[in-house]
C-alpha cells in the first residue's frame, strides 16, 4: 500500500507542521535523532501556531447528512409530465469536490433536452445547485434556481470543505463498470476549475498542509481501513495521481509530534462561508434569479414554468424524491475560533482536524468511512464535539512531554 492511498483511504485530514512548535512560549523543536535522514532545504517546515484547543471556545456545533448512494450520484435524465428532470444528487462525502465536474455532466445533459429553449431552474441552492446553475448560466441559459434555503442554511454550508472526491462516492460492488471513467472526469473538471479560485480576495479556495500521526506503519493502517470497511467503499484515487501530490513521511526527529510515523501533503481547502458567497455573487452578477419554494412531490416540482430543471436537493432527494436508494451518512463538526495564522490540518486517532478561515473543524470518526452511517439525526451532540477537543488537548500534551526541559 503506497502513502498516498494510506493518506487517502485513512480518511484524516493530518496537518500541523513539522520541525517546531511556536505560540507565545519560546519556540520549540524536537531534538535531533542521529542518523536520521534529513529533509532537503526546500522541504523544510517552518513553526506552527498551535491551535487554542478549549471547550469554551466551540462556537457552534453542525451537523450533515451525507447523501450515500451505492451506485454513485444520479445523474439521469427522467420525464414528470411534460417536463425534462436531470438529477444530480448522491454524492456521499464528495459534493463541493465533484460539483463542476458533476455541473458539467448535467448541464450537457439539460442543454439536449432543451431543444432550443433558454430557460431552465435549478432546485436546490447548495453546492451542487450553485455550481449547476453557474455552468448553466456560462453555457447561455438563463437559470432561475427555487430553493427552501440558501447559504448558510443549507446543509452543504456544513460540510469540513476539504478536496475529497472519493469520499464515500460509491460500493466497489454497485457501481456500473464506466463510472469510474466518469468520475475521474469529473473530478478532473472540478480541480481544474478549483484553481480559478485560487489567490482570490476572502480566499475562498486555498492550498494547505495535512499531517497524518500514526503509531502504525502504513500497511498496519491499510489493513485496519479495510477491517472497518464493512461496505467495500470505491476507492479510484490512483486515477487522478497526476494531480494529487504524494504523501511525505517526515523524519523522526524532524517534527515534534510524539507518534512514530507523521506523513505530510497538501490538498485544496474550501473555505466554505467565502467559496458560497462567491458562487451567489457570481449566479447573481450573470443574471440569475433565486425565489423561495419548498416541494413536497415531483409533480410540484413539475409545475414550475421552465421545460427543463435540474434537480440538485442532496439529501433532500431521498424524500422529495422517495429515493430509497439514499443513505444518510451523519457527520458532527464542532467549529473553534479561527486563529491567525493556522492554516493546516491534522489526522490523529480517529480525529479529523481542518483549520480554515470561518473556523477550525474538529471531527471524530471513530470508525472512519462507516462513522454515521444509515444515522439521519441532525441534532448536535454537545458531549461528542467536547470529546474531539479534549482529544486534541491529549495530542498537544503529549507533545508538551516531548519539548526540550529549560535549564
Amino acid at each position: 500500500m503506497d502513502r498516498r492511498s494510506f493518506l487517502q483511504g485513512s480518511g484524516a485530514f493530518a496537518g500541523l507542521s513539522a520541525m517546531g512548535l511556536s505560540g507565545c512560549a519560546k519556540r520549540v523543536t524536537a531534538p535531533h535523532v542521529a542518523g536520521a535522514p534529513a529533509l532537503p532545504f526546500y522541504d523544510a517546515v517552518g513553526p506552527i501556531i498551535p491551535i487554542r484547543a478549549h471547550v469554551d471556545r466551540i462556537f457552534r456545533i453542525t451537523v450533515c447528512l451525507r447523501p450515500f448512494r451505492a451506485a454513485g450520484p444520479r445523474l439521469d435524465v427522467e420525464r414528470v409530465g411534460d417536463k425534462v428532470v436531470v438529477h444530480n444528487y448522491g454524492h456521499g462525502g464528495s459534493g463541493w469536490s465533484l460539483s463542476w465536474g458533476s455541473a458539467d455532466v448535467v448541464v450537457r445533459k439539460a442543454l439536449e433536452a432543451a431543444n432550443g429553449s433558454k430557460e431552465v431552474a435549478v432546485v436546490g441552492c447548495g453546492a451542487l445547485g450553485l455550481t449547476a446553475a453557474i455552468t448553466a448560466q456560462r453555457a447561455g441559459l438563463r437559470v432561475t434556481i427555487y430553493a427552501k434555503e440558501r447559504p448558510p442554511f443549507v446543509r452543504s454550508s456544513r460540510a469540513t470543505g476539504s478536496w475529497t472526491p472519493g469520499s464515500r462516492i460509491a460500493l466497489t460492488s454497485a457501481a456500473a463498470p464506466e463510472f469510474a471513467a466518469q468520475w475521474e472526469a469529473m473530478a478532473r473538471t472540478s480541480f481544474a476549475m478549483y484553481q480559478s479560485y485560487l489567490g482570490m480576495p476572502g480566499t475562498p479556495i486555498e492550498w494547505t498542509d495535512r499531517y497524518v500521526l500514526s503509531d502504525m506503519t502504513d500497511e498496519e493502517a491499510g489493513t485496519q481501513r479495510k477491517q472497518m470497511d464493512g461496505h467495500g467503499f470505491a476507492h479510484y484515487q490512483e486515477r487522478i495521481a497526476d494531480i494529487t501530490p504524494n504523501a511525505q513521511e517526515i523524519p523522526a526527529g524532524m517534527h515534534p509530534f510524539p507518534t512514530k510515523h507523521v506523513w505530510r501533503s497538501t490538498s485544496l481547502t474550501f473555505n466554505v462561508a467565502d467559496y458560497s458567497r462567491q458562487l451567489m455573487n457570481d449566479f447573481m452578477i450573470a443574471g440569475g434569479v433565486i425565489e423561495t419554494r419548498e416541494f413536497h412531490s415531483p409533480q410540484e416540482v413539475a409545475a414550475l414554468q421552465q421545460k427543463v430543471i435540474l434537480n440538485c436537493t442532496g439529501y433532500g432527494a431521498r424524500q422529495l424524491w422517495a429515493d430509497e436508494s439514499i443513505v444518510p451518512v451523519r457527520g458532527q463538526i464542532a467549529w473553534l475560533i479561527p486563529q491567525e495564522g493556522v492554516n493546516y490540518g491534522l489526522g490523529y486517532k480517529d480525529l479529523n482536524v481542518l483549520a480554515r478561515r470561518d473556523g477550525i473543524v474538529i471531527q471524530p470518526n471513530p470508525h472512519g468511512e462507516e462513522t454515521g452511517w444509515n444515522d439521519m439525526n441532525e441534532q448536535p451532540d454537545r458531549g461528542e464535539a467536547e470529546d474531539g477537543v479534549r482529544e486534541l488537548q491529549e495530542l498537544y500534551g503529549r507533545m508538551e512531554k516531548m519539548r526540550p526541559q529549560r535549564g
